[in-house]
């Protein structure tokens, strides 16, 4: 008799080998019974993690051109649906948003985010409603976009004034970071986060906090490996940031409450709204302290680095293209040729810079992988059975990019929006750069305020060419929440004089 018959080990590896054989083709037929989606060969244990680089919204758009819009792989032990077409969004957005208005359970949320108290992670339902009205009705509508208009003027003079002073190239991409920055934190505590010694430190560990957010917590999708974190040091790391974000934030909080409320300004900025409602219950709705930091942590999170990036990639895209910026700056210059101060009501007559700013969205979607969803129950899309528990990720910028939807959709065009009707806000899902849906995000008018009036004033105030030995601009993307520019976007502007 052959030895190896005789051998345990050897017995025990043939029957698991045996086992495991009979378990995949069972598995495999029952996901042909299913009719699960399409989803390409995986690992044990990782999934499809290791198909995965820095950028996966590359990735999944690539898997996504073999195996169709819709595609089911594997995080670890997570299921998770991705959608790359609009078609499949609209399907998850708009045909079943209720079943998908959940998102996923993740201890690196859990910890960063006050326990899942912001209204961008927590669960669906009444305490998730009550922070959507308070930013939908309060914090973030059109009245309230508006009155943040000598904000967003004050800190673009002020941009407008470090560019004059150069003689040579300027760093736009850290000069947008600042501009954005200061727009935030004065728009969400009346103040510059960057104004001495603490408000330096608190920008340092924003930028590690939008860092950490965005780093994949392996224990949430393969949870025999969440020893990793332990082990190299993450957790610890999470917990530091999470203990120096809330003691700033407990530290300015505080320092309002001081101020009677009498003597306090009445909605001068978001905090000062939350704290009203938290002493008063104002609107009939009750937050308490940790609801407050959320959601100021929510606006600091999506408004900063996100915002930074769209005027980053306009700009890159205008210098490659200067029969574009000429014609922006054109139409810019003729609107408002008898003042050089670009009110709300000029910018709302300048179409080809709305134009400009949809097809930069399109190509550069900010943050390329939407929040993702998770299914509350059992659901079909496009014909495919998806299980209660799967995630779902909309890949916004692989629609944006889909040639099913966009006419040779690699190249710089913002004519492709000048007789069309498609826009951002969440209604055509060609273009979703902020979602859709229940779960879209609340802060579009606030971020395209600030966006469409600073890049008005940068073709306004200034001629702009690439320094002459940098060849062709580098275009590469740098991982993050937000994908900025790998490399810092540097121009050479030309102070002109303004009719």
């Amino acid at each position: 008799m052959d030895e190896t018959l005789l051998n345990p080990f050897a017995f025990h590896a043939l029957v698991s080998i045996i086992l495991l054989i009979t378990i995949t083709k069972w598995l495999s037929k029952s996901a042909k019974r299913k009719n699960s989606p399409p989803s390409p060969r995986r690992l044990p244990i990782l999934g499809h993690l290791h198909r995965l680089s820095l950028l996966p919204h590359h990735d999944l758009h690539y898997m996504a051109k073999k195996h169709g819009p819709i595609m089911l792989i594997h995080f670890g032990s997570v299921p998770t649906l991705i959608a790359s077409s609009a078609a499949a969004a609209a399907e998850i957005m708009k045909t079943n948003d209720l079943a998908f208005a959940d998102r996923p359970d993740s201890s690196l949320f859990r910890r960063l985010l006050y326990d899942n108290k912001d209204v961008s992670v927590a669960p669906y339902g009444e305490y998730w409603r009550q922070l959507k009205s308070i930013c939908v009705a309060q914090l973030l509508s059109n009245k309230r976009v508006q009155s943040f208009h000598s904000v967003r003027a004050e800190e673009t003079e002020i941009l407008i004034g470090k560019i004059g002073e150069r003689t040579e190239r300027v760093d736009l991409s850290r000069m947008f970071t600042q501009l954005t920055n200061d727009v935030v934190c004065r728009s969400a505590i009346g103040r510059k986060c960057g104004d001495g010694g603490e408000g330096e430190r608190f920008l340092s560990i924003l930028r590690e906090f939008l860092e950490v957010l965005g780093t994949i917590s392996i224990g949430d999708f393969v949870p025999c490996l969440s020893w990793i974190g332990r082990f190299n040091g993450f957790d610890k790391r999470v917990d530091r940031v999470a203990k120096e974000i809330d003691e700033f934030l407990e530290c300015v909080i505080r320092e309002r409450l001081e101020i009677p409320a009498e003597k306090a300004a009445a909605g001068e900025n978001f905090l000062d709204i939350l704290l009203d409602i938290y002493r008063n219950n104002s609107g009939g709705v009750s937050i308490d302290r940790d609801s407050i930091k959320a959601i100021i942590l929510d606006v600091f999170a999506a408004g900063t680095d996100t915002t930074a990036t769209v005027l980053e990639w306009a700009m890159s895209e205008l210098l490659q293209h200067p029969t574009i910026l000429k014609r922006l700056q054109n139409e810019v210059r003729e609107v408002v040729k008898h003042g050089h101060n670009i009110s709300d009501n000029n910018i709302e007559r300048m179409h080809f810079l709305k134009a400009v700013m949809k097809e930069t969205l399109r190509l550069h979607t900010p943050i390329p992988l939407l929040v993702p969803r998770v299914a509350r129950e059992d659901v079909k899309i496009m014909g495919y059975e998806v299980s209660k528990g799967t995630m779902v990720m909309t890949n916004a910028w692989a629609i944006g990019r889909d040639p099913a939807s966009w006419d040779d959709p690699e190249s710089f065009n913002p004519d492709r929006f000048l007789n069309s009707s498609v826009d951002y806000k969440g209604v055509d899902f060609e273009l979703i750069p902020f979602g859709a849906g229940r779960r879209g995000c609340p802060g579009t008018a606030f971020a395209m305020a600030t966006n469409e009036f600073v890049l008005a004033n940068l073709v306004h105030r200034f001629d702009w060419k690439l320094p002459s030995h940098s060849g062709e601009l580098e275009m590469s993307e740098r991982p993050g929440v937000a994908i900025r520019r790998r490399v810092p976007l540097l121009a050479i502007a030309v102070q002109c004089e303004v009719v």
